[in-house]
């Protein structure tokens, strides 16, 4: 028995192609509280390192080098940490999980599920930087695409594989706006991305937006504002990797990032802490130029049937139309709708400002008849707004200029046409047929 047991157990060993390999471990020389730095330790930038001990250690991204020494960001909260602790790495750099195991699926900037249906079996593999693709791989914007809101429809028409921007300052109706989108948003997938934002808003924005049919197809990255800024960069690309993939797999995705303005200032903290010097209203250069990177990965595929239909909230601090963030993606994006606090305040909801807000494709993807009569509501407006104050104080006396009559007279026309209640859907058919009905011979 003995003899037998010997054997087998020996033989077993000598057959077994046994290749030892050390673990690399570095150890750590500073921590206040969000920035690390590690020696003897080299590992490429993105690499997720555990410091600490299994039990009370906390996890870290690599985000630079300094001196002959590693640097880290705190991806968790406070913990007991050591001079000298253990630094190991615990994941490569760059991947995030992606397929139709994620439909119906919360996840945080790491990718790890938080809605408690367990882990996620099955998922595909997707790089978080993307895919570099040429220019001639992108295709033009042809299709319309309906969003429920009328003013969106009639006057800002979106197309599948734009990008377009809601821009304005806070507790003037973004993420409301948002909403009426994703429960009307003709799109076979939906990838929000709620990054920054209050934690209260997840809840809310899974329960009220996107409950029922909606939540099947749906994938939602949840980063609050109290996580580390390097999650909440790692939530905007997950979120933008997971659309990416399923756009390689032929479907319409519509891509919602709630919101671009956190994404920056996550950049601006981490830039800040490498020492960049601030620039921009307190802007170091790596914040701003990484909403380009981030922004021109959604759109449409040359080669194939898919696309990914971009809306991003963009924050006016201040209710600055020119801050910094604000004019880049400005610049970046393929439209901007723009969010008045002034309407805001006469109940007119959702208070989209029509004269600046703009859609740079609406010309190569609606009839010329509508695009006619968007221009003529558009008139009538901009007339009205620059005589609103000699209107108002009795100073116009009627006849005197007939442009001035026409615009008060279709004023309560256009804001009518405007305004429109959080819960109702209108169909972009709907939509033209009315605003060409009313200002389509005007």
């Amino acid at each position: 028995m003995l003899n037998r047991f010997t054997s087998e157990y020996l033989d077993g060993l000598a057959n077994t192609n046994f290749a030892p390999a050390p673990k690399v471990s570095g150890r750590l020389s500073s921590f206040d509280g969000l920035l690390m730095e590690a020696i003897g330790l080299t590992l490429p930038v993105g690499t997720v390192c555990r410091v600490g001990d299994a039990a009370s250690g906390v996890e870290a991204e690599v985000i630079g080098f300094r001196n002959g020494r590693t640097i880290m960001m705190n991806l968790g909260g406070p913990a007991p940490l050591l001079p000298r602790a253990p630094v190991r790495p615990i994941g490569a750099p760059g991947e995030a999980e992606v397929g139709a195991a994620m439909l119906g699926r919360v996840v945080d900037g790491a990718g790890k599920p938080i809605d408690g249906l367990g882990p996620i079996r099955g998922a595909g593999r997707w790089p978080l930087a993307g895919k570099l693709q040429s220019p001639l791989d992108r295709g033009r914007v042809r299709e319309p695409m309906d969003v429920g809101v009328r003013a969106i429809n009639g006057l800002l028409t979106i197309g599948q594989g734009q990008r377009v921007g809601i821009m304005a300052g806070s507790g003037v109706g973004k993420s409301v706006l948002l909403g009426m989108m994703v429960r009307a948003a003709e799109a076979d997938v939906v990838v929000i991305g709620l990054i920054g934002e209050r934690s209260r808003e997840v809840a809310d924005f899974l329960e009220t937006k996107v409950a029922g049919e909606a939540r099947t197809r749906s994938v939602v990255v949840a980063v609050p504002a109290n996580h580390s800024p390097v999650l909440r960069i790692r939530g905007a690309l997950r979120a933008t990797a997971i659309a990416e993939a399923f756009r390689d797999e032929g479907k319409k995705v519509l891509l919602i990032m709630d919101s671009l303005t956190r994404v920056a200032h996550a950049g601006r903290e981490i830039g800040l802490a490498l020492g960049e010097p601030a620039s921009a209203r307190g802007y170091p250069p790596s914040a701003i130029a990484m909403l380009p990177n981030l922004i021109e990965r959604a759109g449409s595929d040359a080669h194939g049937t898919g696309s990914i239909t971009a809306i991003y909230t963009v924050l006016a601090d201040g209710d600055d139309g020119n801050d910094p963030v604000v004019d880049s993606a400005r610049s970046i994006l393929d439209g901007h709708i723009v969010l008045s606090r002034a309407l805001a305040e006469r109940g007119v909801y959702p208070a989209i400002d029509v004269g600046p807000s703009v859609s740079r494709v609406m010309n190569d993807i609606v009839p010329r008849v509508h695009a006619l009569a968007a221009r003529t509501l558009r008139r009538h407006l901009a007339t009205y707004e620059e005589n609103r104050d000699l209107v108002l104080m009795g100073a116009y006396r009627a006849g005197a200029d007939p442009a001035i009559d026409a615009a008060i007279a279709y004023h309560p026309a256009i804001m009518e046409y405007v305004r429109q209640d959080a819960d109702a859907s209108v169909t972009l058919a709907d939509a033209v047929e009315e605003l060409c009905g009313v200002f389509g011979d005007a």
